[in-house]
């Protein structure tokens, strides 16, 4: 019996998806939670072999769990379930140790399949999320641009953004026009919703 622990925030979602897995004949969802920053405790405790996760979540999205848990439970496949195909996403999911990536609305039994994969050691990636992946390209901003530009995203000042990000405000004003010039966009707004629109942020 393949065990999987089932992370989403969405309740009825995730009863539903527990529901039709718990009907086949190798899968038992033997533990559910509704944050992220729940996942590697819950994994531990139930002794999972599949983490299947939601990307948005509180305390901690489903990236960041996945890149925790293969850290602290690498015997643990990783799973991450998408109603965004931001082709960022997969990029960012496997390098996180996800070995399975598929949209939220993917039929059970892909899903149940999946699974299975994953739980041999395979990987499963959803042929369209790849395909979109794939000819979006590589991410363009560099790791201190994304900080900058997810720290705009709340609506700070640039010297918000400084004193969080511990920059001088001049560094902060570089940061902001690289990012904003490599999306080919006229200001902060338009680039921090094209990032966000490709999984980048």
């Amino acid at each position: 019996m393949i065990r999987v622990v089932l992370a989403d925030d969405e309740r009825l979602v995730r009863g539903a998806i527990a529901t039709l897995l718990n009907l086949e004949d190798d899968v038992e969802v033997v533990a559910e939670v509704g944050r992220g920053d729940e996942v590697v405790a819950t994994v531990v405790k139930h002794r999972a072999d599949i983490a299947v996760l939601d990307v948005e979540m509180p305390g901690m999205t489903g990236l960041e769990a996945a890149a925790a848990l293969h850290q602290e439970v690498p015997s643990c496949g990783i799973l991450i379930l998408t109603s965004f195909g931001r082709p960022g996403y997969l990029r960012r999911a496997l390098a996180a140790g996800a070995r399975g990536f598929l949209a939220k609305d993917a039929p059970v039994d892909q899903l149940a399949g999946a699974i299975r994969t994953v739980y041999r050691g395979g990987h499963f990636i959803d042929s369209e999320l790849a395909a979109d992946a794939m000819m979006a390209g590589e991410n363009p901003l560099t790791a201190r641009e994304i900080d900058v530009l997810r720290a705009a995203s709340t609506g700070a000042s640039v010297a918000a953004i400084a004193r969080t990000l511990h920059l001088s405000e001049g560094t902060v004003r570089n940061y902001l026009s690289s990012a904003i010039s490599k999306l080919g966009e006229a200001n902060r707004i338009a680039a921090i919703r094209k990032a966000n629109a490709m999984g980048w942020l």
